[in-house]
């Protein structure tokens, strides 16, 4: 039996190659079949999950909510000291300054991931922004937010911080950020669905334990995650509750 595993599509291109990689790695760990399936976008992934395609899946944590509650998964670890956080940038050359100084009507960029678009949006409070007081633009990628800001064709765009460091020099020294968000305990997360949950105790131990052996190691290197360390139930129920609490 081939069970499916699968990466938010807010994963960075840069690392691809690595899901491949440690998904050949996991099933050695492991010893069963696991078959990545990648989707191009948030609204084919929920399809996924929604007919219960998915067994295991690195989540970002708006849909750890709905897995959990909906689905019946559970974590298993988080990378060490990764936390998701989300800005709002301005082409280089752009009037704004400040958050407080975008008006009713701006023209946002953003993409379909929940959490950081979210996060986006709460960050436009301080200007009496909201999602009825603006244009809303939606891209594929983070990349596509940049080139609307770098074309003009938005006047602010929602990026998640990481992919925002990982653009080219290039693309970053045309764009210039108001806001960043300092949460800290918003997080992806690698969870296991019901049919796998009598591996759930081996595959964390097997997880948390990857960054001692040298291939483990380099496989995590590929991802740009120094080590796997566990999530509690009530960690995640902790992260949960943040999240309804921001999105009310």
């Amino acid at each position: 039996m081939t069970s499916i595993f699968t990466v938010s599509p807010d994963f960075t291109p840069d690392h691809l190659s690595g899901w491949f990689i440690f998904n050949t790695w996991l099933q050695k760990a492991m010893d069963m079949h696991l078959h990545l399936q990648l989707y191009d976008d948030f609204d084919s992934l929920h399809r996924a999950v929604a007919s219960d395609e998915i067994d295991l899946i690195y989540a970002n944590p708006y849909d750890a909510a709905m897995l959990v509650r909906d689905k019946g998964f559970k974590p298993l670890v988080k990378p060490e000291g990764k936390a998701d956080e989300a800005l709002i940038a301005v082409s280089e050359s752009s009037p704004f300054q400040s958050v407080e100084d975008l008006p009713p009507g701006t023209r946002i960029a953003t993409t379909g991931d929940p959490d950081v678009h979210l996060m986006g949006m709460i960050m436009l409070e301080p200007a009496d922004l909201d999602a009825g007081s603006v244009s809303l633009k939606h891209c594929e990628s983070y990349v596509l937010v940049a080139k609307e800001l770098i074309k003009g064709t938005a006047d602010a765009g929602i990026f998640l911080l990481e992919a925002f460091q990982d653009m080219t020099s290039v693309t970053r020294s045309r764009l210039r950020v108001l806001v960043k968000s300092q949460i800290h305990v918003v997080h992806h997360a690698l969870m296991i669905g019901p049919r796998l949950a009598a591996h759930r105790e081996r595959m964390a131990k097997a997880l948390t334990e990857m960054h001692t052996c040298e291939k483990g190691a380099g496989v995590l290197a590929e991802l740009a995650f120094p080590r796997w360390e566990a999530v509690e139930d009530e960690d995640m129920e902790f992260m949960i509750d943040l999240m309804d609490a921001l999105n009310t």
